[in-house]
């Protein structure tokens, strides 16, 4: 199993591609196949078709998934995307907080 720097609820900047720029809530992480969903990001028509009687068929608008590696996460604090730095709190638990030096808020 592979390891994703993102977990489900970040805030990512898409870095590279044609959604470059566009910032969003990541609503799925995907490990095995390092893949993510981000809420708004990556749209992509589907034409689906009713299952039932009851259920309406055309066409739906979705996410679709893409690349981890294309995205990094974004400074809510600082307003930039950053890597991440984990530090050990006294109370032993592991914390997130934004990399650049002049920041340092938790993500």
């Amino acid at each position: 199993m592979s390891k994703v720097h993102v977990k489900t609820g970040d805030t990512v900047m898409v870095m590279s591609g044609v959604e470059k720029g566009k910032i969003g809530k990541v609503l799925e992480v995907s490990p095995k196949e390092g893949k993510i969903i981000i809420e708004g990001v990556k749209k992509v028509k589907k034409h689906v078709k009713a299952r039932n009687p009851q259920q309406p068929s055309g066409i739906v608008e979705a996410e679709s998934p893409m690349y981890a590696c294309k995205v990094q996460i974004y400074c809510s604090a600082c307003k930039k995307p950053t890597r991440i730095k984990h530090v050990i709190g006294s109370d032993g638990s592991k914390e997130r907080i934004c990399a650049h030096k002049d920041c340092g808020a938790k993500l």
